[in-house]
């Protein structure tokens, strides 16, 4: 078994291991937030702190519940984006989208719950047990400021008021730094302070994921333009049907994807600055920029 794989093993068991009791006071509530937190996906966020608490000389098992809080804001804020009063989305990862199973204000609650239950388990007895007090309060610090107005709630606060209008390439990044970046940043920064990283590896490491996280939004609006819908579980062209500017729409497909070869070579570079191994995360830059969904 690979690390990839052993990372995912452990993340979706603790995740649906984190779901148990939630049922209690309403079986739908539950069921919603199991639909879109079990839903799979990637879990790029929480494998990417898990492996920077590793590379930091940390026990990726003592980050785990932290890693799964960090999935639990990503799943909650998917939903949210869905919803009509957002992005209105249909699908979602080749399904429906929760509120088209579930109904609007019963996927608005699912979001909710989950945001809720990422502090939950990061503040959890046994999470500051297992990071220590100090660390568990800066981790889950990194992690509110992340989803928040600061972060990802106000870019997609911008995304939303930019819609119909044209904006500069250097607003486009500005507001993508807050709705893709911050989270993917929150992850690595999280991972570099539980594995008691140094300044010089936490500053790689912010790095890296700010080349990942533009890399990986650039490939998102290339996609959108070029993929296959049935391939990324989701509709094609749904940002020229919301009035939204993207790097293909300011830079054109070939400058977009030439960015994004620069992004991933970028984030290759900065693992230099680690000693211990790091070829999984440039594969995984890689991987991420040569995807198809």
């Amino acid at each position: 078994m690979n690390r990839q794989e052993q990372y995912l093993g452990r993340i979706n068991a603790a995740l649906e291991q984190s779901l148990s009791g939630c049922g209690e006071r309403n079986r739908e509530l539950s069921e919603a937030m199991r639909y879109s937190l079990l839903a799979g996906g990637k879990r790029i966020r929480p494998v990417l702190l898990l492996e920077f608490c590793r590379l930091c000389g940390g026990e990726p098992e003592t980050a785990l519940p932290f890693a799964c809080a960090v999935e639990m804001v990503h799943a909650y804020s998917l939903i949210h984006d869905d919803l009509p009063c957002m992005d209105n989305d249909d699908l979602r990862r080749g399904k429906p989208s929760n509120h088209k199973v579930f109904g609007e204000a019963m996927a608005l609650l699912a979001g909710d719950a989950l945001l809720t239950l990422a502090f939950e388990t990061a503040l959890s007895p046994r999470s500051i047990r297992l990071a220590g007090a100090e660390k568990a309060a800066r981790a889950a610090g990194e992690l509110a400021r992340a989803a928040g107005a600061r972060g990802m709630v106000g870019g997609q606060a911008v995304d939303l008021a930019s819609q119909g209008k044209q904006i500069s390439l250097a607003e486009l990044r500005k507001m993508d730094e807050g709705k893709t970046g911050a989270l993917i940043l929150a992850a690595v920064r999280m991972g570099c302070i539980l594995g008691g990283g140094s300044e010089k590896m936490t500053k790689a490491a912010e790095k890296y994921a700010g080349a990942v996280g533009l890399a990986f939004q650039i490939v998102d609006d290339i996609l959108d333009v070029t993929g296959d819908s049935a391939v990324l579980g989701k509709k094609t062209g749904a940002d020229s049907l919301n009035g939204k500017c993207t790097y293909v729409s300011l830079m054109g497909l070939e400058q977009a994807s030439a960015e994004v070869e620069k992004l991933t070579e970028e984030a290759v570079r900065a693992l230099s600055q680690f000693d211990g191994d790091t070829e999984y995360l440039c594969s995984l830059a890689k991987k991420l920029a040569a995807r198809k969904k």
